[in-house]
């Protein structure tokens, strides 16, 4: 998610590209008059729009959807990047002006076609342009580019559990960070230093884990929404590790936060935790009372989503006796989506949660 800190009107310009409006129509979602935009454009960089205008664009900006945001920060990017020696760099066979639009398009697929788990496609499109460029042959747009197709190829390989090794999550992370590093662009790089501390809770590495997501918690490279999630995957590497009430205490903060921000999906993925938190402290009354609320709330409907919520219930009915048949019933019914869409990793805890509550410490499983 694009945010901006301070406007000028270099980033307003880069906003109506990125909505695909014209001056009058900017103007007018706005509220403004169009001589102000045109004064905007016309200075660019060398003016800066007043407090009460920056929240308005504020405002357009966080409404905007993904793909908005996408075109967005490659507009930016364009617009203020150097154009010396990454220019010189581009050869013959860089890309034209006609594919870097192609590309922008794919990767809006690509956002799309994760969120719905269809990872075929999605690997489809980022194979289509990774395979086709270098990194050394690429100027500064298309570098951008190549390092926003590498991180969205972690997601991928994340979402599919495929965490640690060459062809993983971890891998495309880190080769998506070096180019992020090289452009200067630190909200990115702070983003995937959260997508490599997800991976490392992944892995089982919750201590250091947890430990990354605290410092992310509070780095002001990262969006608000950003270090809410991070606050919220403190309390879970807590929670995974034993720490049942601090972790419920961490995440109960980044759920408030969540609420300030308007964010449903997120507060209903905190229940979620939330939930789970409280079955291993063994407070199974507040457990149903989270997920309750974490299955009732929320807007999306993916199935990875769908997985997860099932999988949380499940493990949550499994911890008491009478109600231990509908919590096979419904991780059975989790286990059949996850296989369905190839969501490796939501198996693999499926399948360790049957295994732990047919053994003798199953009421304590985490």
């Amino acid at each position: 998610m694009a945010t901006v800190h301070h406007w000028t009107g270099l980033e307003a310009k880069a906003l109506r590209f990125a909505l695909r409006l014209s001056v009058r129509a900017f103007a007018q979602q706005l509220g403004l008059a169009v001589a102000t935009v045109s004064k905007w454009e016309s200075r660019l960089a060398g003016t800066e729009p007043r407090p009460d205008t920056q929240a308005i664009l504020d405002t357009a900006l966080g409404r905007a959807d993904a793909s908005v945001h996408l075109r967005f920060e490659t507009l930016l990017s364009e617009m203020t990047s150097p154009l010396t020696a990454a220019r010189h760099r581009v050869t013959a066979s860089g890309p034209r002006a006609w594919e870097y639009e192609s590309w922008t398009d794919d990767l809006d697929r690509v956002v799309v076609a994760l969120s719905r788990q269809n990872f075929t496609f999605a690997d489809s499109l980022l194979t289509r342009w990774l395979s086709r460029f270098k990194a050394p042959e690429l100027d500064e747009k298309g570098l951008y580019l190549f390092a926003r197709s590498t991180a969205l190829l972690g997601d991928l390989k994340r979402d599919q559990g495929a965490v640690l090794g060459p062809l993983s999550a971890h891998h495309s992370y880190a080769g998506a960070r070096a180019i992020f590093t090289q452009l200067d662009i630190p909200r990115r790089v702070a983003q995937l230093d959260l997508s490599h501390a997800v991976v490392t809770e992944m892995s089982g590495k919750l201590e250091l884990a947890a430990r990354h997501y605290e410092t992310l918690a509070d780095d002001d490279r990262l969006s608000r929404r950003d270090r809410a999630r991070a606050r919220l995957w403190v309390g879970t590497a807590l929670s995974k590790d034993g720490n049942y009430d601090c972790a419920t205490r961490i995440m109960q903060a980044a759920t408030r936060d969540f609420e300030d921000l308007q964010e449903p999906d997120d507060w209903s993925v905190a229940h979620q935790k939330l939930a789970l938190a409280r079955r291993g402290a063994g407070d199974l009354v507040q457990a149903l009372h989270f997920i309750g609320i974490a299955r009732s709330s929320g807007t999306t409907e993916s199935p990875m989503h769908r997985v997860r919520l099932d999988t949380a219930h499940g493990h949550i009915l499994l911890s008491d006796p009478a109600t231990r048949d509908d919590g096979l019933r419904i991780l059975d019914r989790a286990a059949q989506v996850a296989a369905r869409y190839g969501l490796v990793h939501q198996l693999r805890s499926i399948e360790g949660i049957r295994a732990m509550s047919e053994g003798p410490t199953g009421s304590r499983q985490r």
